[in-house]
């Protein structure tokens, strides 16, 4: 599909609130071989998400230490996981302590799969991923660990305000990138 109908398919499925505000853009370099382009999500004629510059406004993780130490990401542990700490403990650590164990855990899995989002981000992936969005359901796109698709749902029309609240604790452990748009939209409803 031609990215000025890719561009044009996207935009009709922007929330009522966001049109106009949020853009799709794309650039790329006919004659520099090394330079494959770029694509991005502006708001407002500022650019948001660059898909390959990690200068951009949002958060993006270097190491898996920054993601666990963020304090805007909360990872919620459930009793399933403290148990099946406890055991490979044999009993041996505090309950405090067992919780702190299950968390980190826990973390480490989700620092792993922002990771893998954040280095899928280019323009040709943007195109993929946009292109995927267009033909999937929107339960699909919100549950998807992929960035871009994250982003996708959220600015859509479909969602409407008591899925986008009821989303609240899940947008705890997702990128700032993803977290980011679910508050502009949640503004708009």
């Amino acid at each position: 599909m031609a990215w000025s109908k890719l561009k044009q398919s996207l935009e009709s499925f922007l929330s009522p609130g966001l049109n106009g505000r949020v853009e799709y853009r794309a650039t790329s370099y006919r004659y520099v071989l090394d330079k494959a382009g770029i694509c991005y999500i502006a708001v407002g004629k500022k650019n948001v998400l660059n898909m390959s510059d990690t200068t951009s406004g949002i958060r993006w993780y270097q190491t898996e230490l920054e993601v666990k130490n963020d304090p805007d990401i909360r990872v919620p542990v459930s009793e399933e996981e403290i148990e099946a700490v406890r055991q490979e403990t044999k009993g041996n650590a505090p309950e405090d302590r067992l919780q702190a164990m299950a968390g980190s855990r826990k973390k480490s899995v989700l620092a792993k799969e922002i990771f893998s989002a954040q280095s899928s981000l280019s323009k040709s992936n943007f195109i993929v991923v946009a292109t995927k969005f267009l033909s999937t359901s929107i339960e699909e796109s919100l549950e998807s660990q992929d960035i871009v698709l994250n982003i996708l749902a959220l600015v859509d029309r479909r969602v409407g305000k008591k899925r986008l609240l009821n989303m609240a604790e899940k947008m705890k452990a997702k990128h700032p990138a993803v977290r980011y748009f679910y508050e502009m939209r949640l503004r708009t409803i």
